[in-house]
């Protein structure tokens, strides 16, 4: 008898399981959309790097990670989750793609267990790398990526060539974060999750998927962006 209860009930755990999966993704996604707006809060904020405000101005596409863990990857490295949006001809925010970021190491000087980034593509080359389905940031990709840090200031004149800026934070201080090298791909289960079906970044950056639910980050973004 026990046997057969047992039998019965399997199918019944296995079905649970396979429809739980894609709702704990759909609702871990949007966890991570809400936690990127709070992001862009601590950049309007932040004083001592508010040039970063133009840089936003400036910007092709911006990816948010409101959470880069040491150890979320594997022992010894770093990684996070983070949403990347794109602007429209029009001046308008797509909805967010999701990515994955992850290195051996991002060289965080002061120890700092969780970071937030927010890179700010500034040119076509860099937003195109990210239509790829894997590729590491820096020279390897021909990118030009550089980290705000006590020369920030230097960020927004007309010499800098850069492709991505980053801002980074840690704890509160600022961690003089190295990210060359790091792999970037997309997060695909996030992607299908969150729109319902299959869908590749480049569709999502491009307007064709809309999800409502991401509309306070994309008119935060707006809101900084003009």
């Amino acid at each position: 008898m026990k046997n057969i209860l047992g039998a019965k009930l399997l199918p019944l755990a296995l079905l649970t399981l396979f429809f739980a999966a894609p709702a704990h993704a759909a609702s871990d996604a949007q966890n991570l959309v809400d936690r990127a707006r709070i992001t862009l809060d601590n950049v309007k904020k932040d004083k001592e790097f508010g040039n970063t405000l133009q840089l936003l101005k400036r910007a092709k596409a911006v990816m948010i990670v409101p959470g880069l863990i040491k150890g979320g990857f594997f022992v010894g490295g770093e990684g996070g989750t983070g949403v990347l949006l794109s602007r429209g001809a029009t001046g308008t925010w797509s909805s967010p793609a999701f990515y994955t970021m992850a290195a051996a190491s991002f060289g965080l000087q002061i120890g700092g267990e969780e970071s937030q980034l927010v890179l700010i593509l500034l040119t076509d080359k860099a937003e195109k790398a990210f239509m790829t389905d894997q590729f590491k940031l820096g020279a390897q990709a021909g990118l030009t990526v550089v980290t705000l840090g006590s020369s920030a200031e230097a960020a927004t004149t007309s010499n800098m060539k850069a492709d991505i800026v980053v801002w980074a934070s840690s704890s509160g201080a600022y961690a003089g974060l190295t990210i060359d090298g790091a792999v970037i791909k997309p997060r695909t289960t996030y992607n299908t999750e969150y729109y319902g079906h299959a869908v590749s970044p480049a569709q999502i950056l491009a307007g064709h998927e809309y999800n409502a639910k991401a509309d306070n980050l994309r008119m935060t973004l707006q809101g900084e962006t003009g």
